[in-house]
This record gives C-alpha cells, sequence and structure tokens, in this order.
C-alpha cells in the first residue's frame, strides 16, 4: 500500500522537473518578460480602457481584476495542449508499457504552466491593477495569492480533464478549450456579472473553479474576501482532478483494448 501510494508521487515529480525544463526551453526570461508578458498586460488594458470610455471607476477595477485573474486560468489551461503535444511525441507506448499508471506523468507533465501563470497574474494583479487603482492592504495582498493558487489549480486541472478528452481526437485540443475559454470569458463574471445570464447559465458555470475563485479575489481587493468561495473553488479543482486522472485511466483501457494509442489522429 506504501509503495502504491509513493510511486505515483514519484512518476509526478519526475515529470515536473521535465516540465520546468521545458519551461526554460520555450521561454528566456527577456521572451517571457516582453514577449509574453507585454501581451497580457496589454489585453487587462484593454479591458481597463473601457471604464475609462465610460467614464465609472468601479466598472474600470471590475474588469482589470477580471482580466489579471483570467490571465491566471487561462495560462493554466494551456495543459490541454500539451497533454496533446506529449502524444504527438510517440512517448505514450513506451508510458503505457512502463510499471506506472500513465495519470501521474501527465499531472507533472504540465504543472510549468501554473508557475508561469501565478507569475503573469501576480504582475498584472499587484503592479498593473495597483497603477489603476486597486488599494491593496497586506491581507488583501495574502488572500488575493491564495485566490490566484486556486485559479491556477482549478485551470490546471479542468484543463487536464479537457485535454483527457480530446487525446481521443487531437485535432481539436486548441479548438475546444478556446471555445470553452470564451464561453467562460462571457459567463464567469470576467467582463459581466453572472447574474446578466439566465438560471441555467448561471448554474453551469459555477461547477467550474473560475468564477468562485475570482469573486474571492475581488472581495479581497475589496476588503470582504468570502472564504466559501475560496474553499469552492478549491474543492471543484480536486473535483475536476479526480476527473482528469480517471479520465486518463480510461484512455489507457480504451487504447490498449483497440491498439490506438500508438496511433496519432
Amino acid at each position: 500500500m506504501r509503495e502504491a501510494l509513493v510511486s505515483p508521487l514519484r512518476i509526478a515529480g519526475a515529470a515536473t522537473r521535465i516540465a520546468v525544463g521545458d519551461l526554460r526551453a520555450v521561454y528566456s526570461p527577456l521572451s517571457w518578460g516582453v514577449g509574453w508578458l507585454g501581451r497580457v498586460l496589454s489585453q487587462v488594458l484593454f479591458f481597463a480602457i473601457i471604464g475609462l470610455l465610460l467614464q465609472d471607476p468601479d466598472l474600470l477595477l471590475r474588469l482589470a481584476l477580471g482580466q489579471a485573474v483570467l490571465l491566471c486560468w487561462l495560462e493554466s489551461m494551456l495543459s490541454v495542449q500539451s497533454t496533446g503535444w506529449e502524444r504527438s511525441t510517440g512517448s505514450f507506448p513506451l508510458l503505457v508499457a512502463a510499471p506506472g499508471a500513465l495519470w501521474p506523468v501527465l499531472v507533472g507533465r504540465s504543472v510549468q504552466w501554473m508557475g508561469s501563470a501565478l507569475a503573469t497574474s501576480s504582475i498584472a494583479l499587484f503592479a498593473l491593477c495597483t497603477a489603476l487603482g486597486v488599494r491593496w492592504t497586506a491581507a488583501g495582498v495574502l488572500l488575493a495569492l491564495l485566490g490566484l493558487v486556486a485559479t491556477a489549480l482549478g485551470g490546471y486541472a479542468v484543463g487536464l480533464a479537457v485535454g483527457a478528452a480530446v487525446l481521443h481526437a487531437r485535432r481539436w485540443r486548441n479548438v475546444v478549450p478556446n471555445v470553452l475559454n470564451a464561453a467562460l470569458v462571457a459567463t464567469a463574471g470576467v467582463t459581466v456579472p453572472t447574474e446578466f445570464w439566465p438560471p441555467a447559465v448561471q448554474w453551469a458555470v459555477q461547477a467550474l473553479p473560475l468564477p468562485h475563485a475570482l469573486a474571492f479575489v475581488r472581495g479581497a481587493a475589496a476588503g470582504s474576501a468570502d472564504p466559501a468561495q475560496l474553499c469552492a473553488a478549491l474543492a471543484l479543482a480536486a473535483g475536476w482532478l479526480v476527473v482528469a486522472c480517471c479520465s486518463l485511466g480510461w484512455f489507457v483501457h480504451a487504447g490498449r483494448r483497440d491498439g490506438s494509442i500508438a496511433f496519432d489522429e
């Protein structure tokens, strides 16, 4: 029993070390700081300008905070694409044949996106949003950081679950997360309140961690953070991670049955 618990942790740890190496290969400090960070901060400013044009300070801060948290979610959701990339390298038959489960490999394989997401959103939240007028207290900063962690974990877990689903049809690995994220921008409270939408839409979006984590961060900025929102975001992230691990297990089972793992779709 002890070995069964330790082995997945060791596998995930080894995969995490590879993920860190991947991040270093993808970004140099200059390309991350100028190319990536400059682009996404421009996105935050673009939406914040709507509040300026409407001369509505509250809307400006709402949009800026929403976009800053959204960045954390979007970058963590890159686990969808990197899960598909892992199959295209041709390593899946070897991983499935190895004496260990596949899910710890893929759980650890894309964690670099969470680290980058937390850095990106922290700069947007505590530097850019402060320049736009958010007044942070020390407690608010700590609480907002917890909210960003919940956002990153939630986006990563949902991304793994979606990535496991699209492993069966990798041509959809970019389309599916883009459609999902576009829908969340509209319905999860990032740009407009969730109450704007019909009750069915409001109910559906509550199944994802993003609206809960976003509400918590906004509350932290206003000095009225609701711990129940943070707990909901973390609980949903854990639930989606379980879904992702089970889905990866089903993928392996189906691939062994029909021999499809070695074939790139």
